[in-house]
């Protein structure tokens, strides 16, 4: 009689464990991303894929994003800084996207800033790609030293 109360409870608790792992649903303005790369502070830099690990959407190697996440998750990425990590997360739609007219060999032309002297200041935060960090793990590969 014990034996099947504590297997019923064992089976409760796991169950309940593996019902908090399920991913929230994603918004439709947004997509779910995995990128392997490196971490400067709040700055994720995009990494080579390898034929191993492709990630899930063509983000340009060199790429910088911005990290958002939970406090206890971002120390976590910042303590395995100068290693390679992979992270997930929610970005919206399009804004990976380089602007401006390519011209070929990954050369692209985008309009310069407004001429000074008159004019709205500009937006410091105009720029930044975004991402809403879900999760992450470590991967194989080294960063780049600067």
């Amino acid at each position: 009689m014990k034996t099947t109360v504590v297997i019923t409870v064992a089976v409760a608790v796991l169950s309940g464990l593996l019902g908090a792992q399920e991913e929230k649903p994603v918004p439709k303005d947004s997509v779910r991303v995995s990128i392997p790369g490196c971490t400067k502070g709040y700055v994720f830099t995009a990494g080579r894929r390898t034929s191993d690990q492709p990630g899930s959407v063509d983000i340009p190697e060199g790429m910088h994003l911005r990290m958002n996440g939970p406090k206890k998750m971002i120390a976590e990425i910042k303590a395995h800084e100068g290693s390679m990590i992979e992270i997930t997360g929610l970005m919206k739609k399009g804004q990976y996207n380089p602007g401006g007219v390519g011209i070929g060999g990954g050369v692209r032309i985008t309009p310069g800033p407004a001429p000074a002297g008159g004019g709205l200041p500009g937006n410091p935060s105009l720029g930044q790609i975004f991402i809403d960090v879900e999760g992450w793990r470590p991967v194989v590969g080294d960063c780049p030293s600067r």
